[in-house]
């Protein structure tokens, strides 16, 4: 039997092109699209609708035939492959994260983001304490769902303010800062999941142990990772481009493994290599050559994570992912409001930060692998699911329309902008 592989890798590569350009062409964020067509082409059993079409011609060879095409399209073969390249994009989206938080940045970034950043990771924190509740869920579990429905995506976030130029927009300085004040979030969450869960003990001890050490490898990074820096810059000095890379993602894994192997995320490992090289003198090279590998296996960890899932099986999480979306959504314009009073903004930016960081995407799904890691009840997956594809459509909509609603919120009628004179016009006003 001839292997499939290399043929089954490109259809899943050119499919995720594929879908990619639809979303451009849409101007809708490419995560949902990514995570759906895994989730359609994921299952061995293709829709009822072309189950019912097949019957109803009732043509063997036409059945015979689709089925061989499906079987290409369920990835039997390379699915564990896949897999991989799903992991390894967790690893660069850490690293990336890494590269461009600065602690100092944050600190610098002032009290004000600082307070509306807490408030931010608390409201959505207990949001998600509140859901879980609700849900019964045990502890673990629980706290796998404080930390997906606290972490914002910064991809989503990054290109709804670029695609609606809104890049010099005194709120966008405010909601960038609480950004970061999330990723700090994630970097501690992560480090307690790891002793909660993926140590597979239920002692207090082991898991308080496992949460420090992962705490205290944050730590570590953070005080010497910085002393480290002038030797990976003799190491990396005037090497050529494929030495530069290999000596880049040979760090990169080599943290990441270490990081596993004492029972720490291999994604906090990721994000701690790239806060080391963050303070490289060559770190726009560094952006550089890692931005297409991010990119690329990025796109992959969204396809696998939707081939990862049953997507008959999600009727029970969606009515709970609906209500959870909406409390993120009321949550965040909270927190916007109390960021856009410390920061002395009009209260309209309140809308415009609020529905901004309502997105929801990579870090809520890094989270919910944690959880499926550790073999936890499988409706954290479903709902992470129905919970991002809403939230990554939802928020970059809000976004798009905030000024619109809050001026129907506060009963203000829209400014009618002044028409744009034509130089036909100026040129007819000078002859006048």
């Amino acid at each position: 039997m001839h292997s499939t592989l290399i043929i089954e890798i490109g259809i899943a590569v050119l499919l995720v092109a594929l879908v990619g350009l639809l979303a451009n062409r849409l101007k809708f964020s490419v995560i949902p699209f990514f995570i759906v067509i895994g989730m359609v082409l994921g299952n061995e059993s293709y829709p009822g609708f072309v189950a019912d079409f097949l019957n109803n011609t009732g043509s063997e060879g036409l059945k015979e035939g689709f089925n061989s095409v499906w079987k290409f399209l369920t990835f039997t073969e390379s699915k564990p492959f896949i897999e991989f390249m799903g992991r390894l994009g967790v690893l660069f989206l850490l690293f990336y994260l890494g590269l461009e938080f600065s602690v100092g940045r944050l600190i610098k970034s002032g009290k004000s983001i600082v307070a509306g950043g807490t408030i931010y990771v608390l409201l959505n924190f207990f949001s998600g304490l509140l859901v879980g509740w609700m849900m019964n869920l045990p502890f673990k579990e629980m706290m796998v769902l404080c930390g997906i429905m606290t972490s914002s995506s910064t991809a989503i976030v990054a290109k709804v303010l670029t695609d609606l130029k809104r890049t010099a927009n005194p709120e966008t300085e405010v909601i960038m800062g609480m950004i970061m004040f999330d990723d700090l979030f994630i970097a501690m969450h992560i480090s307690f999941l790891s002793g909660l869960i993926l140590t597979g003990s239920s002692s207090f001890w082991t898991v308080a142990g496992t949460s420090l050490l992962a705490l205290g490898f944050i730590l570590s990074f953070l005080i010497l990772g910085r002393k480290l820096v002038p030797f990976i810059d003799k190491l990396l000095y005037e090497k050529s481009s494929e030495l530069f890379i290999l000596i880049i993602f040979s760090l990169l894994f080599l943290i990441a493994g270490f990081s596993e192997t004492i029972h720490v995320a291999e994604a906090i490992g990721a994000l701690m290599a790239g806060l080391v090289f963050a303070d490289s003198k060559y770190i726009k090279k560094i952006e550089g050559m890692v931005l297409p590998f991010k990119d690329f296996f990025g796109a992959m960890f969204f396809f696998s994570f939707g081939l990862s899932i049953d997507m008959y099986s999600l009727g029970g999480a969606v009515g709970w992912a609906v209500f959870a979306a909406a409390i993120t959504v009321v949550c965040n314009v909270a927190s916007g409001y109390f960021a856009s009073r410390f920061s002395k903004l009009p209260a309209k930016n309140s809308v415009d930060i609020g529905f901004t960081l309502s997105a929801r995407g990579e870090f809520s799904i890094i989270m919910a692998n944690i959880g499926k890691a550790g073999k936890l009840l499988p409706v954290i997956q479903s709902f992470v699911v129905v919970y991002v594809l809403l939230l990554s459509i939802i928020s970059p909509l809000l976004t798009k329309e905030s000024r619109n609603i809050w001026n129907t919120m506060a009963g203000q009628k829209e400014t009618a902008k002044k028409p744009k004179k034509k130089l036909s016009d100026l040129e007819a006003s000078v002859e006048n």
